[in-house]
C-alpha cells in the first residue's frame, strides 16, 4: 500500500496538513534534542524527514539511521538525504520494525513520526525500540490524534474521514484506499494518557506527552531504565 502511493507520499503529507506536519518534526526535535555523539534511531523512517530534521538539528555531528518496511519510500529518502548533502551522515536501512537488526543498547535516541500504528504488533515494536536504545536514551513517538476540544474536533473529524480519503485517494490513485486507511488508524490507535501508560508499561521512566495544534498530533516522549 505505502509502496503504490510512495511517488505522492511527500507532496499529500505537506498538502493534506497544510505543511504543519514540519514544524511537528522540528518540534520533536527541539524537545528531545540530541546529546552527545551516539546514533539515533528513525524507525519508520519513510521518505526520511524526521532523520533529516534531526540531522539539522544535531549541526551533522551525529550519525543517523533510518529504517523502513517500504523499499520504494527508501529510494526517496535515499534520494533526498543526496539532495542535502547529508548522505555521509544518514544511512538507511530495510527493516522489520518487529525484528530490528541492531545490537542491543545502541541509539541515544530511537523516534518514530505518524509509523507506530502501522506496525502489525504495536507492543513488539515498542519492545524492540526500547531493546536498541542506550539505558536512560529516550523514545520518542509523534503520533496523529484525536483532538478534545470540540470546536476543533468536530471539524477536524469531518475534515480527517471524510475529505482527505476522497482528495488523497483521487491523487495518489491509490488501488488499496490508502488514505481511507489513514483515518480509520487513528481512530482505532489508543493516544494521550493510554498511550503512555503503555509506554510506562513497557518499562520507561519519564513519560510524558505534549500534544500539538489543539491536539491533532501528539509527541510522546519515555527514558529508558
Amino acid at each position: 500500500m505505502f509502496g503504490a502511493i510512495a511517488p505522492w507520499y511527500d507532496t499529500l503529507n505537506h498538502l493534506l496538513s497544510l505543511n504543519i506536519d514540519r514544524s511537528w518534526r522540528q518540534r520533536t526535535t527541539r524537545i528531545v534534542p540530541p546529546e552527545g555523539d551516539a546514533p539515533i534511531l528513525d524507525l519508520c523512517t519513510g521518505s526520511g524527514d524526521l532523520a533529516l530534521a534531526y540531522d539539522r538539528a544535531a549541526g551533522g555531528r551525529v550519525p543517523i539511521v533510518g529504517a523502513d518496511f517500504c523499499r520504494e519510500l527508501l529510494v526517496r529518502a535515499i534520494a533526498k538525504t543526496r539532495k542535502a548533502g547529508a548522505a555521509e551522515r544518514i544511512r538507511y536501512v530495510e527493516a522489520d520494525a518487529q525484528h530490528l537488526p541492531f545490537a542491543n543498547d545502541q541509539f541515544q535516541i530511537s523516534c518514530v513520526a505518524f509509523g507506530l500504528r502501522n506496525i502489525t504488533d504495536m507492543d513488539q515494536g515498542l519492545r524492540e525500540m526500547i531493546r536498541v536504545t542506550k539505558p536512560s536514551g529516550r523514545i520518542a513517538i509523534l503520533e496523529f490524534s484525536k483532538p478534545r476540544h470540540w470546536l476543533i474536533r468536530a471539524p477536524y473529524l469531518f475534515f480527517f474521514r471524510r475529505l482527505l480519503p476522497l482528495v488523497g485517494n483521487i491523487l495518489s490513485r491509490s488501488p488499496d484506499s490508502a488514505y481511507r486507511y489513514l483515518p480509520e488508524s487513528v481512530m482505532q490507535f489508543p493516544d494521550y494518557e493510554a498511550l503512555a501508560e503503555r509506554l510506562t508499561g513497557h518499562g520507561l521512566k519519564e513519560v510524558r506527552f505534549r500534544p500539538f495544534t489543539g491536539g491533532i498530533a501528539t509527541l510522546y516522549v519515555g527514558r529508558k531504565a
